[in-house]
């Protein structure tokens, strides 16, 4: 024991923290703060200050209030219910057209969000209500709003991605390019499985989409289409697309994206300044708290490597002796514990930095390990005992609904995210085509 250091205690004394009830922030930077002082004494604070001012001056960061802002203002608008309508009137007559309604949505709203969470509340509003009244088991409900939310970790511009490109050093444009694939491949798989789901169920057409669907012609149909769809896709086009292909910088298309959905809105005739307030002040403390575990995070690693942990986590990995496919699979296996007990920030912020000094000398692409741990975080997004999704669908579900519910229906979705995870780590090439491609002709 005591030829250990410092920082061999540091991660059991941040989850004592976070056991005993202290919010994640707070246990980072009290754990930090305090080994700080332990390790340098009274250069404690002017070390800390240099960890908080490199966060302070990461241009990257500055997107992610934008991009909140982008999707607070869409998220209030009434484009939500437009687009919803017109998804259910595409698939409803298809097996388990409201399930493949309700992904559609989810993909087109992650797309135009990236955040966490309120994907899976705006979309559930809508949902829920219409499945229950076809009479859509609450099983297949809650693992449809659940893993459609999960996608906006995954779909650009995803704020996880942003968060992990600041903390490896990483080109968001690179990793906004390098999940498109694999983000693909997991709506498809989704959709597969509610397609056989209501095969078998036989699911009802809604009576709305049967009794309406004959009058209209395609004009009408089409003419809904570009009104709904068209303008809000237009908008995604130009803020991923201009970043993956290096025409703006990542703040740069955040600032035309939270400008678009302001259009947005008065496009729509929906916006109003409550409209405006409110999404502006949910932008403050959406990103006061991301931030402050930016903060407490960026503090904890360096701190941690102050401590000596970087020469502990090298011991380690060289003891074990693994080979470049066994390493990656123990990091995995480490985010996918972490993501279970804490937040995908926290988990990103902790295990990246720490990782990233063994990719090279191993011969692991940095691009292809970043996709794999986004899977990896937005898996264990639907698993306990943390299982973020399940917590979202509670504060909008019915009482009817239950855990057992939820838990149950999440478990075929995540099979889906697993199968993706197998296929990025035994095809490379899914994650990192694209990115190359893109690098070759810039």
């Amino acid at each position: 024991m005591a030829d250990l250091p410092l920082a061999a205690f540091m991660v059991p004394a941040l989850f004592l923290l976070i056991f005993l009830g202290i919010p994640v922030s707070f246990s980072l930077i009290v754990v930090s703060v305090g080994f700080a002082l332990m390790a340098v004494g009274d250069l404690a604070g002017l070390q800390l200050y240099r960890f908080v001012g490199s966060v302070a001056s990461n241009y990257a960061l500055a997107a992610v209030p934008l991009f909140i802002f982008m999707g607070a203002m869409l998220e209030g608008s009434g484009m939500a219910a437009r687009l919803f309508a017109l998804m259910k009137r595409w698939f409803g007559r298809l097996p388990g057209g409201m399930s493949i309604a309700t992904i559609a949505m989810c993909t087109v709203f992650a797309a135009g969000t990236g955040i966490v969470g309120a994907v899976e509340v705006m979309v559930g509003l809508l949902a829920i209500p219409a499945m229950m009244r076809e009479g859509y088991d609450r099983r297949i409900i809650s693992g449809v709003i659940c893993a459609g939310g999960s996608l906006g970790t995954m779909i650009p511009p995803s704020i996880v991605v942003i968060i992990y490109a600041s903390a490896a050093n990483q080109s968001v444009g690179d990793l906004f390019a390098a999940v498109l694939a694999p983000g693909a491949i997991m709506v498809a798989l989704f959709i597969a499985w509610v397609v056989i789901h209501g095969f078998f169920l036989h699911h009802p057409v809604p009576e709305d989409v049967a009794e309406a669907a004959p009058g209209d012609g395609p004009a009408e149909l089409t003419d809904a289409s570009v009104f709904s769809l068209l303008p809000p896709l237009i908008l995604v086009f130009m803020v991923v697309g201009s970043i993956m292909a290096g025409i703006a910088a990542v703040t740069e298309a955040a600032a035309v994206g939270a400008v678009g959905a302001v259009l947005l809105n008065i496009l729509y005739r929906d916006f109003n300044w409550q409209r405006f307030g409110q999404a502006t002040l949910k932008t403050v403390m959406v990103t006061s708290m991301i931030l402050l575990i930016v903060v407490g995070g960026t503090l904890f690693t360096s701190v941690f490597r102050l401590t000596g942990g970087a020469g502990l986590v090298r011991d380690l990995v060289n003891a074990s002796d693994l080979s470049s496919m066994q390493l990656t699979l123990m990091f995995l296996v480490v985010v996918f514990i972490l993501g279970a007990l804490l937040d995908w920030v926290s988990v990103v912020l902790i295990a990246v930095p720490i990782f990233l000094p063994f990719l090279a000398p191993n011969g692991i692409d940095a691009v292809w390990f970043a996709v794999l741990v986004i899977i990896m975080l937005q898996t264990s997004y639907l698993t306990p005992p943390m299982a973020p999704s399940i917590f979202y669908l509670r504060s909008i579900a019915p009482p009817s609904f239950s855990y057992s519910d939820m838990y149950l229906g999440v478990l075929p979705f995540v099979v889906c995210q697993l199968i993706v995870l197998v296929l990025v780590f035994l095809f490379p090439g899914l994650a990192t085509a694209i990115p190359d491609y893109l690098i070759s002709v810039r």
